[in-house]
């Protein structure tokens, strides 16, 4: 076994439960190397909703929480306010995130609550069958949009800027090494942090969507399509469509945090 592996994974809840070729491998494998790099495993708290992506926590050796559908970001927060001292990290898909849990995403960086938040995002409901998800693009055929897709995909990095978060990167299961600088800024940051992991879902996207379960296919039509921040930003609208924008996209480090902020106010409170 990999020695990160050995170091960070619970052996007795092995083998992951991805199918093989997913990219969410690939962003866990990100996370325990930005983890290892930081030092910080004892002081971290991982959380899980329900979906491909929110198993993602349950295999690595440390405080985990699987709660309900959309429902791990205000867990998250409970936690991260009963200790602020723990670095408190969600694990979330897209459907998870923006779609169930779209109301508590909206809220947490709004609040700028001192959470990561990391968005496995392959586009589609894969545990559930492959049916149409907030992120699926405009005209992709799924189990449940079968002559293509009607409705435009959310960018969930812009909602979380609009919103107030203030760590906001999106990068790609392509890559790798960008992924776990990101995740360690993330984590470092003080006040809400939000990832866009792109991930290839060869079992549902990529057959139904991308024509291909390939996952090598898969992983190069990603980086094909991936576009970064400065390059896009000579490019016009109609030579982005389609592309996949990759980068840190903001990052604010001057905004009150929320639990600073309730704490001086109990503070405030023991004075009067």
């Amino acid at each position: 076994m990999n020695p990160l592996a050995e170091r960070y994974l619970r052996k007795d809840a092995l083998p992951f439960i991805f199918c093989p070729g997913c990219g969410h491998g690939t962003v866990v494998n990100a996370f325990l190397r930005a983890v290892d790099e930081l030092g910080v495993i004892e002081e971290l708290s991982l959380l899980g909703g329900i979906g491909c992506a929110s198993w993602s926590p349950v295999y690595i050796d440390t405080d985990v929480l699987h709660t309900l559908h959309g429902r791990a970001i205000p867990v998250a927060t409970g936690l991260k306010l009963s200790n602020p001292g723990r670095k408190v990290v969600v694990f979330t898909g897209d459907g998870d995130c923006v779609g169930i849990g779209g109301n508590h995403f909206l809220h947490a960086a709004r609040r700028n609550i001192d959470i990561t938040v990391i968005m496995l995002d392959n586009q589609v409901y894969g545990m559930t069958g492959g049916q149409v998800a907030p992120t699926t693009q405009l005209d992709a055929r799924t189990q449940t949009s079968p002559y293509g897709n009607p409705e435009p995909p959310i960018d969930a990095c812009s909602v979380a800027v609009s919103c107030g978060a203030t760590y906001v990167a999106r990068w790609t299961s392509a890559h790798p090494r960008e992924l776990v600088r990101a995740i360690k800024e993330a984590i470092m940051h003080k006040g809400f942090s939000f990832i866009d992991a792109v991930s290839q879902c060869p079992t549902q996207a990529g057959r139904y969507m991308h024509g291909t379960g390939d996952p090598v296919k898969l992983l190069r039509m990603t980086k094909n399509s991936s576009v970064t921040l400065a390059k896009a930003r000579k490019m016009s609208p109609e030579e982005l469509k389609g592309k996949i924008l990759v980068g840190k996209i903001h990052e604010d480090n001057d905004q009150p945090e929320l639990s600073d902020r309730i704490y001086a106010l109990m503070e405030k409170g023991k004075r009067r």
